[in-house]
């Protein structure tokens, strides 16, 4: 599924960073980019909002987009300005675990299986392909309720008289599909180190 949106969604290079590279790391101004193509779409948000509590060193956090990451943009993105921790959360009991925080529209869930592009930067850096979308834009349909299947043929069947062949291999019914081109993409940056 990350790598049909990496190819299919739209793109938008990060530009306000002083790494002095193209796209350049994360900032607000390029989260505002991501967020402003959403809203002029209607795009619906995902996750919602975090009521404010009379807590200590929490925030309240605004209705979200969802914006899928790699865990190597993690401090690139905890320098952006304007961003809340998760742990920063008036109520942080229905968040998902990947949630590391927000950024103003944006809720940031990092892994290690984000999307990259090796040295593919002005200056040959790896690019960060961050999937920024709103509820109901990319869909994955599994076809006649097929769920993965491990297939293996062992010699005796495959190899003929003499065995000295077998088959492995796999199948999934499913389909990946962009459902409303507006409504997701990709916000491209490097990192400061």
């Amino acid at each position: 599924m990350s790598n049909m949106l990496l190819s299919s969604a739209a793109r938008i290079n990060c530009v306000g960073g002083v790494n002095n590279d193209s796209p350049t790391e994360l900032t607000s101004d390029d989260c505002d980019a991501a967020i402003q193509s959403l809203l002029n779409a209607n795009a619906w948000t995902i996750q919602d909002f975090v009521e404010a509590e009379n807590k200590f060193g929490t925030a309240p956090v605004r209705a979200a987009y969802l914006a899928l990451a790699s865990t190597k943009i993690q401090p690139d993105l905890e320098k952006v300005d304007g961003f809340i921790a998760a742990s920063q959360y008036p109520s942080p009991m229905n968040i998902l675990r990947t949630e590391w925080g927000a950024v103003r529209n944006l809720r940031f869930h990092l892994s290690t299986l984000g999307s990259v592009i090796q040295n593919a930067s002005l200056r040959n850096r790896d690019v960060y392909a961050i999937t920024f979308a709103g509820l109901e834009a990319a869909a994955c349909v599994k076809q006649d309720g097929m769920s993965a299947k491990f297939i293996y043929l062992p010699p005796e069947i495959v190899g003929g008289p003499l065995a000295q062949n077998c088959s492995v291999g796999w199948k999934m019914a499913q389909v990946c599909r962009i459902k409303n081109d507006q409504w997701i993409g990709n916000l491209m940056c490097t990192t400061t180190i």
